[in-house]
């Protein structure tokens, strides 16, 4: 009878702690799934959030746009003005924030290259600027780049085709055509990842005014100093510092108050064509963040329209 007893009780705590398992499972799962809901909410509203910002920055480019009309000349873009500052707002549900970059500030690499692969003077400001931010194996870089581009399959010195990239573990063949985005420079020869983040803050794709433009025109008002040295061999360091140093005081607006600037005047006539005192194309980064998850958007737009273009659209 004990035994009997014994046994039962053992029984009892088997089935006991079994039940205990599924109940603590039980729970598991529900957290998990209750935490899943919440974090796939939190992800798509902050999806929305970082879709808004990209939607205000637009609003806000083109609210800048109307306040410099009211000046005696607008046709300029700046960096002292609002869209050129970094944006944050507290949404309720979480908060949103962007930054805007005029892409009209930098070295459109496209025009650096021709069909042919012929180098032009757009190639040699190319290399100059490659050289100004140190980069080594300038001549090889541009090399590649033209053979990237360009129609023929003869490589240039330092350059690669389409037998380079065949030969490569996951092989590709060359574009032959003008780049699409900074991005796809990861895909030539010699452009690591590093080098290509080194990159993006100097160099775009878009044209000033169309993306089949053969020369850079660059905003003086906003081209980053290294951009603004490597226009034309005239410009000493000096020179780009007068120029910086009196568009953070008021915008650059017309060759008149380009030529006003003191030891500007005498620099080639050549510099001249090759800038421009207002932006068209921006490229928006924004942030949305709900909680632990954050959504960004990045949009590149072309103003000057009645309403804005978006040619690019990337989101993670």
């Amino acid at each position: 009878m004990r035994n009997e007893r014994g046994f039962a009780l053992v029984i009892t705590l088997i089935v006991t702690a079994l039940l205990v398992a599924l109940l603590v499972e039980f729970m598991n799962e529900v957290y998990v799934d209750t935490s899943h809901s919440h974090n796939f909410a939190a992800s798509q509203q902050a999806s929305l959030l970082a879709e808004s910002g990209v939607t205000g920055a637009m609003k806000l480019l083109q609210m800048s746009s109307l306040l410099r009309q009211g000046s005696k000349n607008s046709a300029y873009s700046s960096l002292l003005e609002p869209w050129a500052k970094p944006q944050s707002y507290d949404a309720g549900v979480g908060t949103v924030s962007f930054t805007i970059e005029e892409e009209t500030g930098k070295f459109n690499l496209n025009t650096a290259t021709t069909p042919n692969g012929t180098r032009n003077d757009q190639t040699e400001m190319a290399l100059r600027l490659f050289n100004k931010l140190k980069i080594q194996g300038a001549g090889d870089l541009i090399d590649t780049l033209l053979d990237w581009v360009d129609t023929n399959d003869a490589p240039h010195p330092g350059g690669a085709e389409t037998n380079y990239y065949r030969a490569l573990k996951v092989p590709y063949q060359a574009k032959n055509a003008r780049l699409e985005t900074v991005d796809e420079l990861a895909l030539l020869k010699g452009y690591t990842p590093a080098l290509v983040d080194k990159l993006k803050p100097y160099v775009t794709v878009y044209g000033s005014q169309s993306d089949s433009e053969s020369a850079t025109q660059v905003n003086v008002n906003t081209a980053p100093r290294e951009v603004l040295c490597a226009l034309d061999t005239s410009l000493t360091d000096d020179k780009v510092d007068s120029i910086i140093d009196a568009r953070s005081k008021k915008p650059i607006a017309s060759i008149g108050d380009l030529n006003a600037i003191s030891g500007i005047e005498s620099i080639s006539m050549n510099f001249s064509t090759k800038v421009c005192y207002q932006g068209s194309v921006y490229r928006i980064h924004s942030e949305g963040k709900v909680g632990e998850s954050v959504s960004v958007a990045e949009a590149v737009v072309r103003m000057g329209g009645t309403q804005p273009l978006i040619v690019y659209w990337r989101e993670y």
